[in-house]
């Protein structure tokens, strides 16, 4: 049987994505470079890790240093791979399509309003916040005001670093009452 019997071929996508996850979580990583097999030991890393084949790895690290989103440095026998600033952001737009907001168990009784305001000159930004808020299952109560039961402060706060916006642009409120709110109350069957 061949020693890759675990490994399959995904999508390089897959393997960007993994590998930006890996260095967004990691913030840098730091590896022995004294080997001049280093590109290969840290594929060989990787790969273990996360079931992908070396080569392809490997062809991801160059490819994404190759594009700018991540640098290389070397200090004292230590190499350091971090993300660049175009990095960050292509590694957010992963985080940002992964994104699930973590129910209770039980709900506090508490209803968080996320309330946006966001100019018509970034209206690519307020259609794509919007179209997130819905795939979260975040409902809207009325006119740039949404509704949800649950605590979803950190997703909030992660959409709006990633779209560049304000706290003016967009509020985060969590409040006892919202008046007559048994419709809402049966629309997130609580």
């Amino acid at each position: 049987m061949s020693k890759y019997k675990y490994y399959f071929k995904k999508p390089k996508s897959e393997i960007t994505k993994d590998v930006f996850l890996w260095l967004a979580v990691g913030g840098a990583i730091a590896i022995a470079a004294t080997s001049p097999y280093f590109g290969a030991n840290l594929a060989r890393a990787f790969s273990k890790k996360k079931k992908h084949r070396q080569k392809d790895v490997y062809d991801t690290f160059r490819r994404l240093r190759k594009e700018g989103c991540i640098e290389t440095t070397k200090k004292n026998h230590q190499m350091y791979i971090r993300l660049t600033e175009k990095g960050r952001k292509r590694a957010g737009i992963y985080q940002i399509n992964d994104l699930k907001i973590k129910k209770a168990r039980k709900w506090d009784r508490k209803w968080r309003l996320i309330v946006f305001d966001i100019e018509e000159l970034k209206r690519a930004k307020r259609e794509a916040f919007r179209g997130i808020l819905k795939n979260l299952g975040i409902k809207l109560l009325q006119q740039s005001v949404w509704i949800y039961p649950y605590e979803c402060r950190d997703e909030i706060n992660l959409l709006r670093d990633f779209f560049g916006l304000t706290q003016k642009e967009i509020r985060y409120i969590v409040t006892d009452s919202i008046g007559e709110d048994l419709e809402w109350r049966r629309e997130f069957h609580l």
